[in-house]
Formats: C-alpha cells, sequence, structure tokens
C-alpha cells in the first residue's frame, strides 16, 4: 500500500513530511539502544512483507503487517514503518521520495492505531484475549491506512474520487488476511515469548 511518485499535489506530500518528521520525533523520545535489535527485526519484517504488491491505479496494495508492528514495538512501529519505506523508495522504487511522508504516516500511522487497540486488552478478563485484539489490531490497523490512502488521493484532486473509493474497497480483503496473521502472531507470542510484546502491563509502551 504505497502511493506512487507524482501523485499528490506539492502541499499534500510537504504535509505528508511535516506530519512523519513530528511522529517521528515523538515516538523516538528517548529510545533506549537496547530496543534496536527488536526494531530493526520488525522494520526487516515490513520489508520483506511489502515487497509482493498489486498495482492498483496510482497506488499498490500487499500484506503490510503494520498491526504485528504495533503489537510488538508500540510507538516505536513508526520509525521501525518509516526506515522501511525509506530504504524501499531507495533501493527499489517503491512509492518514491516526494511520498516518503505521506506513506510513513499511512503505514505506521495505521501502526499507531493498531497499538491502541491492542491495549484495549488490559480492560477485559477473557480467554484469547491476545488472539482476539491481536485480530482487532492487524485489521484496524490495515483499514487506517486504507483511509489515509484514500484521504491523500481525495485531497489532491477529484479525478482521484473513484480510485480512492476502489483502493480502499480493495483494502477490506487485506483487512480480514491481517487479522488472522497478527491475531494468531499474538497469541504464539503470548505463549512463547510475552516479553516480545508490547504493553505486557498497563501504561507501558516498549
Amino acid at each position: 500500500m504505497h502511493i506512487s511518485e507524482g501523485i499528490l499535489s506539492t502541499p499534500v506530500w510537504v504535509a505528508g513530511y511535516a506530519g512523519a518528521a513530528a511522529l517521528a520525533a515523538v515516538t523516538m523520545r528517548n529510545m533506549d539502544m537496547e530496543e534496536i535489535p527488536k526494531i530493526s527485526v520488525i522494520t526487516a519484517v515490513f520489508f520483506v512483507a511489502s515487497l509482493i504488491k498489486v498495482p492498483l491505479g496510482p497506488a499498490s496494495i500487499h500484506l503490510i503487517l503494520n498491526g504485528l508492528a504495533g503489537i510488538v514495538l508500540g510507538w516505536r512501529a513508526f520509525p521501525a514503518i518509516m526506515l522501511g519505506i525509506i530504504l524501499q523508495a531507495i533501493i527499489f522504487g517503491h512509492g518514491g521520495i516526494t511520498v516518503i511522508g505521506i506513506n510513513s504516516i499511512m503505514l505506521g500511522g495505521g501502526a499507531l492505531v493498531a497499538y491502541m487497540v491492542w491495549q484495549l486488552r488490559h480492560r477485559f478478563d477473557i480467554q484469547r484475549r491476545e488472539l482476539i485484539f491481536g485480530a482487532l489490531a492487524g485489521a484496524v490497523g490495515t483499514i487506517s491506512s486504507g483511509i489515509v490512502l484514500a484521504l491523500a488521493l481525495v485531497t489532491t484532486g477529484e479525478a482521484f474520487n473513484a480510485i480512492a473509493a476502489t483502493v480502499l474497497a480493495a483494502h477490506i480483503p487485506i483487512m480480514f488476511i491481517e487479522a488472522v496473521v497478527v491475531g494468531v502472531s499474538a497469541q504464539f507470542l503470548s505463549r512463547v515469548k510475552p516479553e516480545i510484546l508490547a504493553g505486557n502491563t498497563p501504561g507501558t509502551g516498549n
């Protein structure tokens, strides 16, 4: 799910850079060097998952796993995904240089929303809550990114309204796939290595 180079108007992609810079500054605050290995692993997972893409008009769709990034990294999911997007743009030309900001907000922002959904599990004492809230995080992270993508296209011009609706609709099946993948992953990690999951106690974010 990348917006291609040359599609967005200048004010939109400039605003994307400004927003991405602000989110990066906030989510990287007080980062510990010990966090780098885990961030690197999730960046690699996101990087590889995003290599298999299906072109759809001025954008592309693919498995993104930003929900998985959110439940593992918490707030650090944003810089991890932004780094992956930068590498993809430089090495493979996915998206493009001018849209690094808006793509980071679209995918990294979805990861942050997924993390907030994941944290809600602390409010419920139910069986398989990691599976349930992991699945919700995967689904919400994906559809949130799809909404940002659609809004970016609509903001660029009325000519993209129909394409925006098509792209958003195309993310519905991906949303269900991501829900299954992230939910199962969350359940598995909670059993074999629970400390790797973000926010294992209320109030923690990493």
